[in-house]
């Protein structure tokens, strides 16, 4: 089996329409940073599949081992609640959430987890520690997808894992592609995969929407550097 032809290719951001239990096997190189944001067992549906506890065990079990030999590192938003359903990370990052994102057993859930796998790029390549808490406040926009990250937020996840914009970055559950969004800000090539037609339409009309300034990337990676 071969790569389908790419939905979208243009400036580094290619973006595959298909299963990526199918596509995953088929690239051949490691990409330097999976960034992906997983269904969360909390029965919404997605276009169509329906993200049940049964579906999202499945799925884990399905691509994980995939995902972790076809990448350098990866980071991965998971939810509180499913913590142990995924191999053992590294560490686990977390994204604050002051005004609070929902409700758990012990009251408002004010962080969310990020599994970290592989080593921190910082450390790696000598530039010292850097924080394992992201805070962000901002909302994200109704894309016409149920569970979309903040585009600033999905930012700072990226540069928590990638310092080189010659970085090729992997987002096996593309969604209306935010991580293709915060990798063209971020001057990365980028790959998306997603099941669903319709958020792969959206994602390529919000790429149609962004403007590439290269002399005005964001402050926080240099600032993230200098940390």
């Amino acid at each position: 089996m071969s790569l389908p032809a790419p939905y979208y290719e243009r400036n580094g951001i290619t973006i595959y329409c298909g299963d990526c239990r199918e596509i995953l096997p088929q690239l051949t190189n490691k990409v330097d940073l999976v960034l992906t944001d997983f269904p969360y067992g909390n029965g919404t549906n997605y276009d169509g599949y329906q993200d049940t506890p049964e579906n999202l065990q499945a799925l884990i079990q399905e691509t994980m081992l995939l995902i972790l030999s076809k990448s350098k590192r990866a980071l991965i938003t998971c939810g509180v609640a499913n913590i142990t359903k995924y191999p053992e990370p590294d560490w686990i990052l977390a994204w604050g959430t002051p005004a609070g994102s929902g409700c758990s057993k012990w009251g408002f859930c004010c962080w969310q987890p990020i599994l970290a796998y592989g080593s921190d790029p910082y450390l790696a390549a000598g530039l010292g520690r850097h924080p394992d808490l992201l805070i962000k406040t901002e909302t994200a926009e109704k894309l016409g997808h149920p569970c979309s990250k903040p585009i600033d937020l999905w930012e700072m996840v990226m540069l928590r894992g990638s310092i080189e914009q010659t970085d090729l970055i992997l987002d096996p559950f593309m969604g209306s592609g935010t991580t293709l969004i915060a990798a063209k800000k971020l001057g990365r090539k980028c790959i998306g995969i997603e099941i669903s037609e319709k958020y792969c339409a959206i994602a390529v009309k919000r790429l149609s929407q962004e403007v590439m300034d290269f002399h005005t990337l964001p402050n926080l990676e240099k600032e993230l550097k200098s940390e």
